[in-house]
């Protein structure tokens, strides 16, 4: 089919309610009357053919009076409608701009099958890169391309006559970012597990985020060539994280693998294409594309560039696309194996030059019919972009804000992760707190743990707009900037009830004002010196923020709390000093406490009021 005939197809494509087609959508369909927006008096009245006199007349009989220019609201046009015989509906125009929240309506006969887009995740040395590498080269012709090397992190591969599309993910962190900004790319998780060493903390990352993006699991049991290898203790495993496998009456397809061997991996891909299957993943090819960008940079020789994952509609190599508040035209669109394309069919993912500026990872796009279209869509997304970041403090959850929410109906569901001193304190506060479940708000704890908290739990709150609670462990200086980069909240005890208390006041609108603790520094004990008739001096580097004499503090050995106190002695050398500065040395004595260790922190902070934050 010719490219202006496909263009023409994918016009016709374009949804009704998208403002994309410039034509008056308030109308009469059959008995039902489709507006748009509030209409005057003489507005219904035109449009249902009707003389305005006798739509005055109705509503003076309800006792509300109005004239010919006045504007109704959408309950009084539905009374009216009835009244004259007409179903109503009220449609809600989606501006250019905001292409993402397009309700995409294919016709069934439209619909072809697209690949699957999986994603593969695991614990570090249980072998991902192994079964990537595996994957990629397994089985190959020797026309095809399997020494050359890959030009973007993400690829197709042919099984049995069908493509999978594959996305090289650089960690659980990637993952969560890209769905933080809204992204929902991909279709299947393949979760590795080494055999001869089972579920690990990041196997439990990797089953949480996979969770939170409601995406199905399949399992990777690698390393069956070891010795050692126990495939049946890793499902056992995973089945107390809610992962049970079809053996066990569950619905996760298990296969064992060895990615070093190639042994499996067969398998492996027949199992993905049996789980798509039964996803029955389809698009519709004649229209423009829509899709996600997986990554981008700055190329030195080529300008802003782009990895694109099209995931509904075909691009063209020449198209005009908005992608995130960035606009352009496709100069030159290639695969993963710098191969020149024309076009690219859903879930193809392409690396594109000839953008205006580099955009996020996890950016929406969308091909439009001129430049001008996709260059003031783009300029108008800018702006709203930028009032957004003005205002986004509205939109985060946090306790204060919740009870708000709940009144206005924005929140039906609070989302919390729960980090603890110990496995036996995390179920416990998780228990405690699903117990306030009621009416109005149901609490989902997306993850308890034991452990401090890290910047991989930020990022999972971040995408599923959680509130972090740690009872007894604080967060790194690093991972308290992280959080206020994502606006997570991060809210921290010592007690349960109080924890529960917080929640409980939120959900019921009571928080009251607090005083809080505001961390004002940091530092790492490097050496322990032991001094007779003083006890344990502390040789510290202070890594954040400031330290000062008689400071309130707490000890932190793996992130959590061992001791509450305050300095006794501050010294820099032999001299006493009033307070200590990121990237100084000192040594700290901690009143009443004679048991630090090396490595432990030392974490200054000040009592402060809520409000004074």
């Amino acid at each position: 089919m010719a490219k202006d005939n496909k263009k023409k197809i994918r016009e016709s494509n374009i949804p009704q309610n998208s403002g994309l087609q410039k034509k008056n959508l308030n109308k009469v369909q059959g008995q039902v009357f489709v507006f748009t927006k509030s209409l005057t008096v003489g507005e219904l009245a035109k449009e249902l053919n009707v003389n305005p006199s006798e739509i005055i007349k109705k509503l003076f009989l309800q006792k509300k009076l109005v004239t010919i220019n006045n504007y109704l609201d959408d309950d009084t046009i539905g009374e009216i409608c009835l009244e004259f015989g007409f179903d109503f509906k009220k449609e809600e125009i989606i501006d250019e701009e905001d292409f993402e929240k397009i309700k995409i309506d294919d016709k069934p006969e439209d619909l072809k099958e697209r690949p699957a887009v999986v994603t593969i995740m695991g614990h570090v040395d249980h072998g991902k890169t192994t079964l990537i590498d595996a994957i990629r080269n397994s089985n190959l012709a020797a026309n095809e391309f399997g020494g050359i090397s890959q030009e973007i992190g993400a690829y197709q591969k042919q099984v049995n006559g069908k493509k999978i599309t594959f996305i090289d993910t650089p960690g659980h962190e990637a993952f969560s970012a890209m769905r933080s900004r809204g992204a929902s790319v991909t279709d299947i998780v393949v979760l590795v597990v080494a055999a001869d060493d089972g579920v690990m903390p990041q196997t439990i990352e990797a089953i949480d985020h996979a969770k939170a993006a409601n995406v199905p699991i399949i399992v990777a049991i690698n390393k069956m060539d070891v010795p050692g290898a126990n495939p049946d203790r890793v499902v056992n495993e995973l089945m107390k994280h809610d992962v049970i496998s079809e053996d066990f009456g569950g619905e996760v397809m298990v296969c064992k693998i060895s990615a070093k061997k190639k042994e499996g991996i067969d398998e492996l891909l027949e199992t993905i294409l049996t789980e798509a299957e039964m996803l029955e993943l389809k698009a519709n090819p004649n229209r423009y594309a829509i899709g996600t960008v997986l990554e981008a940079e700055l190329d030195k020789g080529e300008g802003p560039k782009a990895t694109l994952l099209v995931q509904n509609g075909t691009l063209f190599s020449s198209d005009y696309v908005v992608v995130g508040s960035t606009y352009g035209k496709v100069r030159r669109m290639t695969n993963e194996f710098k191969q020149v394309l024309k076009e690219a069919l859903p879930s193809t993912p392409v690396s594109v030059i000839g953008l205006n500026e580099v955009p996020l990872a996890g950016d929406h796009f969308m091909a439009f019919p001129t430049e001008k279209q996709a260059k003031d869509i783009a300029e108008k997304r800018r702006l709203k972009k930028v009032n957004e970041e003005r205002s986004q403090n509205s939109g985060v959850t946090s306790l204060e804000n919740l009870y708000e929410k709940i009144s206005e109906g924005q929140m039906k569901q609070l989302n919390i992760v729960v980090k603890a001193d110990s496995t036996g304190s995390a179920e416990a506060v998780k228990a405690s707190l699903e117990k306030l479940n009621n009416e109005q708000v149901k609490i989902n704890v997306i993850r308890s743990a034991a452990g401090a908290i890290t910047e991989s739990d930020v990022l999972l709150a971040s995408a599923s707009k959680a509130v972090i609670f740690g009872f007894n462990v604080r967060p790194s200086a690093l991972v308290r900037k992280k959080a206020e980069e994502e606006q997570v909240e991060i809210k921290l005890e010592r007690i349960i009830y109080a924890l529960i208390e917080d929640v409980e006041n939120a959900i019921k609108g009571q928080m009251v004002k607090e005083k809080i603790e505001l961390s004002v520094g940091q530092a790492e004990v490097r050496n322990v010196f032991k001094v007779s008739k003083v006890g344990e001096i502390a040789g510290c580097m202070v890594t954040d923020g400031v330290i000062k004499n008689n400071s309130l503090v707490h000890v932190l050995r793996n992130g959590a709390v061992v001791y509450d106190g305050e300095v006794e002695s501050l010294k820099r050398f032999k001299d006493d000093a009033k307070e200590v500065k990121t990237g100084f040395e000192c040594g700290i004595k901690i009143k009443n406490f004679n048991d630090v260790h090396e490595g432990d922190i030392i974490e200054a902070y000040e009592m402060v009021d809520k409000d004074n934050e």
